[in-house]
């Protein structure tokens, strides 16, 4: 042991001796020694080398390694001990070097034999170097150099090596003998001995028992069985050494080789199956290099220990296997890949069993390689296999053509001929079984399989075809059934149009009239055939009577058959726009050479447009209408900073800008730029004569397929365009490629040249002469939509005419034709349309003359000419044209014959015209066969036009005020619309349903044509030169507009129902009565009492029964001017005598009339239905007692015949039905339910009079089993909760807890019907699925406690209540509500728990829902307390209610889950002030959904409710 000079560790110096020599002393092999001492000095295994010789050259035997000695220094080891302590065994191996030349020993400097110099303690040799292999001899600098310190080492111990294998060429008696000699001599030296025997990985047991025998004949000598090459014991051996060296240390456990060697594979093993796991997790693809792994793992622990053990060789060649795996498994992939695609390729190539059938594979080939295809399927490759060549990295997914030569392709073929064999055969079958279905007639629409299924059980197709194929053939058949069904029914419903066209105009008929529509159908077998089908018969009912009073062409029941559509088309394509003298219409356009046009889009979109603009410009110079202009656009972001500058339209100055759209967030962003930029141009311009910026309105194509949002975002986009006054451009009718069509780029490009004349006109108006574009003559001719001919056929008359041309920009069913009528060239301007878009032109437009065609193969369309006809007025001329294909179908086909010759007697009745047009005749198709027609119109033109003048007076009066305020939109062609509809915060809902027209249909003058016709003052007419406004009251049997009162400011009401508005108003109107004494002056009038009322209310304390439905206060002299209904006679207020020039003057000739009431046919046909329904009734209403019910009423006539009696043909007529269904069924309704009066008795306590339910239970038009019924009768022990409140609950906690104003504003009225109409029909309906607006499910849930026959608060219990409520003390308030609330009914209890701890919750979101729990107080008390309105002291308790309310909310936790009292505002303290006043305490209230006329009673001030 070397001195220890310092504190340093103990350093020992081990030398391992064994057998050594020539080849005949120690065999081909050696004993080990060097392999020892290499695995135990380095461990690693890329460090360990198995072979070592000792035969060496005279310069290697000379080197600095070995140093001419016959021993190496192999280093030393730096060792830590179980027991901790550090000690560096220096390692040095006695052996004896051959000369390879010689083959003799070396010679060296010690001369002496093995046995005794292998035995020496002292050795030294300066600057020799640490051996590590065979390699370094000659090449010492290329490895680590290391000197043995200070050139010499004193052994402290000696490691024998006995070789215990079979040996080479050596003798294990001849080794032993030499070991010896070698101990006897080691023996000498006293130092420790420790006997290794090596390689026992290939031990001979009879060497190892000879050795142990050996071994234990000698005293202290210690074996351990060692393995250089298994890595096992070799430190171990060297251990033991140490132990013996220093007693000091805890002596190693010897471990039998077997068992260390176990060990050591189970390591082994571990650190192999983590690496290959490793592998597995980061080698993915089969193309990554060596190199890259070790880069990546290097330094992770599973791959260090692997190479530590194991070396990098053989990880090396996992890493090889493993991607040679990897890349086999890529292969399989890719051949299943083609085997899978190979049968759907042979069926897009080989599809034809004629052809392939008998074709062997090599044939069929064959014809694969030559179809013209191929190439798409396959690919040839140059070399093959493909799996052995670079097309398995290809991305090319095509089949290699040579895999057609495997086996598997040749299977795969011959399965594909057999699959078309049963498929062809499964096909017939299917077709068999489906001709069987048809043979079976008894099978009805809506009929489920398991009835019929018995029927055709023993059919051979049945039993062929699987159960799948059964129904799939079914369904196909049952849905044909059902589509002609439905067809058929929607056929029938157009047949008894007659039975529609009375119904009220909010679109929702009463019960009465639903039982009416019923009873009618019921008797027709095409309603019966759909009796299994209910909810879809119904369904169907309901929406044609939506598309009957909301008729657009959107919402049109023939989809892309509507004649306005198809017009549309025609006229585009046969028409071309010629200028009719425009170049005065557009804002003195010979000035305008250059349009400046901001384009404002989302997304890129209006980059679009300007690429398209552009792509339709030559050098930026664009033509229209025959005129060039120099287009400069500007395309801007709605997101761009641009739009937030103030300088940008000055700079710019554009003349008009478009607004494009392809979703609804790119239309509410237009929206708001909209708006932002007028609010801009309004704060940048102070002129107030400035020109306003025209904005178009634009709807991009969706140009990868037909999308389905493209419905909702035209209606939003024309809701949005009516709300800003602005123009919208629609997609045209058709298939583009492109998102924007040059159709619409135009349309918008004449909407700004018209914007820009308009503005024009406004500020500097043209001359009074008539415009060149002005036409002479309106025309409107109407057909039926799906009628069995093409619209080609009654346009021709026109289009085939030399004189046609195009209407007016933005009129696409317009047509002009110049033609000389009588002794002058006239202009006639003909608009075609649907039935169903004249609606709107018949009872808003001024039309000289109607052309209504029919089919007469088709009872729908004669059926629908009737309910049109009927409603025209008598002095307008009509055309009626019978289409069909030829003379021949009247004598052969007794249907056309009847239907041609009802036309023919409708004509005749009326004094019409009528002609047929023949689809195979080209004789009928020219102008003249309407020239007789066009000259009866002219004559009577004169006429039409006082009595349209006549009738539009009572607007002109009534809507002149609001005419500035509420200016006409180009695309908002309804009066009505714009007067009773002003802009509003909620444009969710469709338009009124009384503006059906098209947008793009204008026969309604401008705004500044409407303005040459005047009425002054005194009821005189003077001319302008223009076209007055469209008829309201004879052709839309409603009263004249009214002018609506100024609406007064009112805090805490946002917005009322406009139903609610409507109501109010006319219970007001009904309990106003006018005093009995002379007319005020103007001056004691105050102006908000200017307005008209009702005439009945006026005369009704006179007794006069006249048929003037509504009087108008003369704004300057406070004097009645009569606005006559359409048959009425004239009666004035003293005798008749009048002073107005119009009555003067329509006395002097025939008043109009309906022509229901000139023909038989359509007056019978219109009264068939209510006669046949209502003859019951009608029978009990008769004589004195319905008088007398009537009284105080205007005299509406009778329901009989006029041609019948004529004795006064103007005081009869059919009933007003928007009229009678209001205050006049509903009186007939509530009388017949109503006791007879008895004389009031004196008023009783207050305690003793029983509430009034403020909702009455006739809310609904529809039965229900569900709504209106006991609650009791609605919940289970199971179940205490109703079904439709945990739904409506459970969506609105879902969808809407971020909806703003949640049950503040109100939902749609018609969707909070639907959903309980639906949930009627159906418990299980999902509001998700529905996609239900969140607005509408909170007004349903409200109209359910609405509807319930008692209030969720019983009566009994509110005097206990508002008591409650005056209680100062917060906490004694809280305790007496909680025992009151224990006082509730268990049911009433339960739902009130869940209701109050729901708007809890919703109370919680106010942030964003602004409804905190004093909001839902407000919008909730009324319908969860009902209380009597009626009674002053329930209107002075109103606060009280709703702060009872408000403490359930907040304090629900307190109240219903045992929790603690939450923290409340100091206004909680003190209980809310009395309401003495009844209109204070009104002003604050919520309103809850509309009213019954009746509840409301004339002490009550219309004014805060208004």
């Amino acid at each position: 042991m070397a001195k220890n000079k310092d504190a340093r560790p103990p350093t020992f110096a081990v030398s391992v001796v064994g057998l050594s020599g020539t080849e005949k002393e120690k065999g081909n092999c050696g004993v080990g020694k060097s392999c020892l001492c290499n695995r135990y000095v380095r461990p690693d295994a890329d460090g360990y080398y198995s072979e070592h010789t000792s035969v060496l050259s005279t310069i290697d035997f000379g080197g600095r390694v070995v140093n001419n000695d016959h021993f190496l220094f192999w280093g030393d080891v730096s060792h830590r001990g179980d027991d901790g302590l550090d000690c560096k065994i220096q390692i040095i191996e006695q052996t004896e070097f051959i000369d390879d030349q010689t083959f003799l020993p070396h010679r060296s400097t010690n001369l002496q034999p093995y046995t005794k110099r292998a035995a020496a303690t002292k050795l030294q040799s300066a600057e020799k170097l640490m051996y590590i292999c065979t390699d370094q001899l000659g090449l010492e600098q290329d490895f680590d150099q290391k000197q043995m310190p200070d050139g010499k080492l004193n052994i402290d111990g000696f490691l024998l090596c006995i070789d215990v294998s079979k040996g080479c060429n050596r003798k294990f008696d001849d080794q032993m003998k030499f070991v010896n000699s070698l101990y006897s001599q080691i023996v000498k030296s006293k130092k420790p001995i420790v006997v290794a025997a090596t390689k026992c990985d290939e031990c001979v047991d009879q060497h190892l028992r000879d050795l142990q025998a050996f071994v234990a004949s000698k005293k202290n000598l210690l074996l351990i069985e060692t393995s250089a090459r298994a890595n096992v014991n070799v430190e171990l051996s060297f251990n033991a050494l140490i132990q013996q060296l220093d007693k000091t240390r805890g002596k190693p456990k010897t471990v039998p080789y077997l068992e260390a060697y176990k060990i050591q594979r189970q390591l082994v093993a571990s650190v192999t199956d983590r690496f290959e796991k490793l592998m597995l997790h980061t080698l993915r693809d089969y193309h990554t290099t060596w190199k890259t792994v070790v880069n990546n793992l290097k330094g992770q622990s599973d791959y260090d220990e692997f190479i530590t053990l194991e070396g990098t060789k053989k990880a090396r060649n996992m890493f090889t296997k493993h991607i040679a795996q990897l890349k086999q498994e890529h292969i399989k992939r890719r051949r299943e890949e083609y085997l899978t695609t190979l049968p759907k390729t042979l069926n897009n190539l080989l599809n034809n069993l004629e052809e392939v059938e008998h074709l062997s594979w090599p044939e069929a080939q064959s014809v694969i390689r030559n179809r013209h295809d191929f190439q798409y399927w396959f690919v040839v490759l140059e070399h093959t296999p493909w799996n052995e060549t670079d097309h398995i990295d290809n991305s090319d997914r095509r089949i290699p053509f040579d895999l057609l030569d495997t086996p598997d392709g040749e299977r795969i073929y011959h399965n594909h001929v057999q699959h078309l064999l049963s498929e062809k055969r499964r096909v017939e079958m299917k077709e068999r079984f489906k001709k069987t279905l048809e043979r079976v007639h008894f099978i009805s629409a809506g009929q489920p399989w398991e009835e019929v299924m018995c029927f055709v059980m023993e059919d051979e197709a049945y039993k062929y075809i699987t159960e799948s194929d059964r129904r799939d053939v079914y369904c196909r058949h049952q849905q044909e059934i059902v589509e002609r069904a439905k067809e058929d029914f929607q056929e029938m419903l157009f047949e008894h149009a007659e039975l529609f066209y009375d119904l009220d105009l909010n679109a929702t008929p009463s019960c009465d009239k639903m039982s009416e529509i019923h009873s009618v159908l019921n008797e027709e077998p095409r309603y019966r055939a759909l009796q299994k089908l209910a909810p879809d018969r119904e369904s169907l009912l309901l929406k044609h009577i939506g598309f009957v009073y909301h008729p657009t062409k959107e919402t049109c029941l023939s989809g892309q058959n509507c004649v306005d559509l198809k017009v549309e088309q025609v006229l585009a394509n046969r028409l071309v726009q010629l200028d009719h003298g425009r170049s005065n219409l557009y804002y003195n356009s010979a000035n305008i050479d250059k349009i400046n046009l901001c384009l404002l889009g989302r997304e890129g979109l209006s980059q679009e447009l300007a690429n398209e603009i552009r792509a339709q410009s030559t050098d930026d110079e664009y033509t229209l209408d025959g005129k060039i202009y120099e287009l400069e656009l500007l395309p801007v972001d709605v997101n761009s900073t641009l739009l937030f500058s103030h300088t940008w339209v000055n700079t710019f100055k554009p003349h008009g800008c478009f607004c494009v759209f392809n979703s609804i967030e790119s239309l509410n962003c237009i929206g708001d730029c909209i708006g932002r930029i007028r609010a801009e141009i309004a704060q940048s311009r102070r002129d107030r004569f400035a020109q306003p910026l025209p904005f178009i309105l634009i709807l991009a194509n969706q140009r990868d397929s037909v999308c389905k949002n493209i419905p909702i975002l035209r209606h939003q986009g024309q809701q949005l365009a009516n709300k800003l006054q602005c123009t919208f451009v629609d997609i045209p009718t058709g298939a583009f490629p492109r998102k924007f069509t040059e159709f619409q780029i135009k349309q918008g490009l004449r909407a700004v040249l018209e914007g820009l004349k308009h503005n024009f006109d406004v500020l500097a108006p043209l001359p009074s002469i008539k415009d060149m574009s002005e036409t002479d003559l309106r025309i409107v001719m109407c057909a039926m939509c799906w009628d069995p001919f093409s619209v080609d056929l009654i346009l021709s008359p026109f289009l085939d005419s030399h004189c046609c041309s195009a209407g007016q920009p933005g009129q696409s069913n317009t047509l002009i034709l110049d033609k000389i009528i009588g002794d002058s060239r006239r202009r006639i301007q003909v608009t075609v349309l649907s039935f169903h878009s004249a609606i709107g032109v018949r009872k808003d437009e001024l039309v000289h003359g109607y052309i209504l065609v029919y089919s007469a193969k088709r009872k729908a369309s004669m059926a629908t000419l009737r309910a049109f006809l009927a409603e025209v007025q008598d002095v307008i001329p009509v055309q009626m044209v019978a289409i069909t294909d030829s003379q021949a179908d009247f004598f052969e086909n007794d249907a056309i014959k009847e239907l041609m010759t009802e036309g023919e007697h409708i004509a005749t009745e009326i004094a019409a015209k009528f002609t047929a047009l023949y689809s195979l005749s080209q004789y009928h198709r020219q102008t003249e066969v309407f020239t007789p027609f066009f000259n009866e119109v002219l004559e009577k033109k004169p006429n039409i036009e006082s009595s349209f003048l006549f009738d539009s007076s009572s607007r002109e009066c009534t809507t002149g005020a609001s005419e500035d305020v509420f200016p006409t939109s180009p695309h908002s062609h309804s009066p009505a619309y714009n007067t009773y509809y002003p802009e509003s915060d909620d444009d969710n809902e469709a338009p009124p349903p009384y503006s059906p027209i098209g947008d793009d249909v204008q026969l309604l003058p401008t705004p500044s044509e409407r303005a040459k016709y005047r009425i002054d003052l005194e009821g005189n007419e003077y001319p302008v030169h223009s076209t007055p406004v469209g008829d309201h009251e004879r052709n839309h049997k409603v009263p004249p507009p009214v002018r609506p009162k100024p609406v007064l400011p009112k805090p805490n009401v946002k917005k009322l129902d406009p139903n609610l508005l409507k109501t109010i108003e006319a219970g007001m109107r009904s309990n106003r009565r006018m005093p009995r004494g002379p007319m005020s002056h103007a001056e004691d009038v105050e102006a908000s009492d200017n307005y008209a009322d009702p005439v009945d209310t006026l005369l009704r304390s006179r007794g006069f029964h006249n048929d003037d439905i509504y009087a108008v206060p003369d704004d300057t002299h406070s004097r009645l001017v009569k606005i006559r209904n359409s048959f009425g006679g004239l009666h004035g207020l003293h005798g008749g005598e009048e002073e107005n020039g119009f009555d003067r003057k329509s006395q002097a000739g025939r008043r109009p009339s309906k022509y229901k009431h000139r023909s038989k046919i359509l007056f019978s046909k219109t009264k068939a239905y209510q006669r046949r329904f209502h003859s019951d009734s009608d029978g009990e209403e008769s004589g004195p007692a319905t008088q007398k019910k009537k009284k105080g009423r205007a005299h509406r006539g009778s329901e009989e015949d006029p041609l019948l009696s004529p004795a006064d043909p103007w005081k009869t007529g059919i009933d007003n039905p928007a009229i009678t269904s209001d205050p006049e069924q509903e009186d007939k309704k509530m009388k017949k339910k109503k006791t007879p009066k008895t004389p009031k008795e004196p008023k009783k306590p207050k305690s003793s009079k029983p509430p009034k339910p403020l909702y009455p239970p006739t809310r609904r038009t529809w039965e229900s089993n569900y709504f209106g019924v006991p609650l009791q009768n609605l919940v289970t022990l199971d179940r205490p909760i109703p079904l439709f409140i945990e739904k409506c609950v459970d969506y609105i906690e879902r969808t809407g807890l971020t909806t703003e104003g949640l049950y503040r504003v109100s939902g749609n009225k018609t969707d909070q019907d639907n959903i309980q109409k639906q949930f009627d029909q159906d418990h299980s309906i999902d509001f998700v699925v529905m996609d239900v607006a969140v607005n509408a499910a909170a007004g349903a849930l409200k109209a359910f406690f609405a509807d319930l026959p008692d209030p969720l608060i019983p009566y009994s219990l509110h005097p206990e209540l508002v008591e409650a409520a005056k209680i100062v003390d917060y906490m004694e308030r809280l305790q007496v509500l909680r025992e009151i609330v224990k006082k509730f009914p268990s049911v009433n209890y339960q739902v009130f728990k869940y209701i109050i701890t729901h708007l809890n919750r919703v109370s919680q979101h106010s942030k964003t829902t602004l409804m905190t729990a004093d909001n839902l107080s407000i919008c909730f008390w009324p319908t969860l307390m009902r209380p009597d309105f009626e009674n002053k002291d329930t209107l002075s308790t109103t606060k009280l209610n709703q702060a009872v309310i408000e403490s359930f909310i907040v304090q629900s936790d307190y109240f219903f889950h045992g929790g603690e009292v939450a923290e409340s505002s100091s206004s909680e303290g003190t209980p809310p002030p009395h309401c003495h006043n009844m209109v204070e305490a009104l002003l604050p209230l919520q309103l809850p959904p509309p009213l019954q006329p009746q509840q409301i009673q004339h002490t009550l001030h219309p004014d805060p409710l208004i």
